[in-house]
């Protein structure tokens, strides 16, 4: 906890109130909250950074798109445009925003939007496409205007919500109480080999009620790197140096990845989402080979060949009872 953290402590309470106050307004109807008709399932989570939200949405993705007209909303986070947008192929991420440009590279053929106002963004989806059966809110958990039908909170293995308190100087967006909403909460990022006797005690420490479901994933960095048109394996990087380049709350899992291959790599670490400047491309150019993740790439391709940047694929796999999750999400949806 850095020393500014620290002297803002004070705030804490008053965040807190500020935050449970309002939940409980919208707890009580003294806040609208829209509902709907069709089935919406929002994806978020309690702590600000990053908790595996992208990789879920796209597990959702993969799980139901070939069985419902499908769509995702997200707010399009430090994009340079305003309103709803509906995300083409060719959208860049200034204008989307890099998760969305992601989502609609890799899944052609489903509904990609942003929105800062979900209420807006979910009226006009359905205007445009009266037929869409099921849409997926990226980072809606707070985002109390808009009542989704089933909700999906995550927490990272490595910073459990139980154990971490509200900002400024802690890192949760409101009070640990709001997991209560949660349908299903997914422990992310987890070792492999975690253990049943862990499992038992993590859910022990938050308190998961009987009527929420607990699972555990990981993060599956598959064998290969790829770039728009080849893939190659990892293999090959181990008879070359290159230059990792990553924008992402947390490189630390992909940096031990990285390091347990015995990839041979510099690391150049940008802040979350962040949008490169025409001197940082500049430098960046001077490297031969450089390595990044998925949601950087897509800002960062336009601006390079082909054969000097790649990026490395990630998955979120679950441990164990991947269809105990499986026919809750598709349950909802039938019901």
């Amino acid at each position: 906890m850095n020393l500014l953290r620290k002297i803002l402590l004070p705030i804490v309470p008053v965040y807190y109130f500020v935050t449970w106050l309002r939940n409980k307004m919208y707890d009580l109807g003294l806040k609208k909250s829209v509902s709907y008709d069709f089935p919406v399932i929002a994806v978020g989570n309690l702590s600000v950074g990053g908790t595996g939200k992208s990789p879920m949405v796209e597990y959702l993705i993969r799980l139901l798109k070939d069985k419902v007209s499908l769509a995702t909303l997200s707010r399009g986070y430090k994009r340079e445009t305003k309103g709803f947008l509906e995300v083409e192929v060719n959208a860049t991420a200034k204008d989307v925003g890099d998760e969305p440009l992601q989502f609609k590279t890799k899944f052609t053929n489903v509904t990609v939007a942003v929105d800062g106002d979900r209420r807006n963004g979910i009226r006009s989806l359905k205007t445009q496409n009266p037929n869409l059966e099921v849409i997926l809110l990226d980072d809606a958990y707070q985002h109390r205007k808009v009542k989704a039908g089933f909700y999906i909170l995550l927490t990272p293995y490595y910073d459990l919500y139980c154990n971490d308190i509200v900002l400024p100087t802690g890192n949760l967006r409101e009070p640990r109480s709001g997991a209560d909403r949660a349908d299903i909460i997914v422990v992310t990022k987890c070792p492999n080999n975690l253990g049943d006797e862990t499992m038992q005690e993590i859910e022990k420490k938050l308190r998961v009620k009987p009527s929420q479901a607990l699972l555990f994933s990981t993060i599956d960095y598959g064998n290969n790197i790829i770039n728009a048109s080849d893939r190659r394996s990892l293999d090959t990087l181990k008879r070359t140096s290159f230059t990792l380049v990553t924008g992402i709350a947390n490189p630390k899992p992909l940096l031990e990845y990285y390091h347990s291959l015995g990839l041979n790599f510099n690391h150049i670490n940008y802040p979350d989402h962040h949008n490169f400047t025409d001197t940082e491309l500049d430098e960046l150019k001077k490297y031969s080979l450089i390595i990044t993740t998925e949601k950087d790439y897509v800002r960062l391709a336009p601006n390079f060949s082909e054969d000097a940047l790649w990026y490395q694929p990630i998955e979120m796999k679950f441990i164990k009872n991947q269809d105990v999750f499986d026919n809750y999400i598709v349950s909802y949806i039938k019901k």
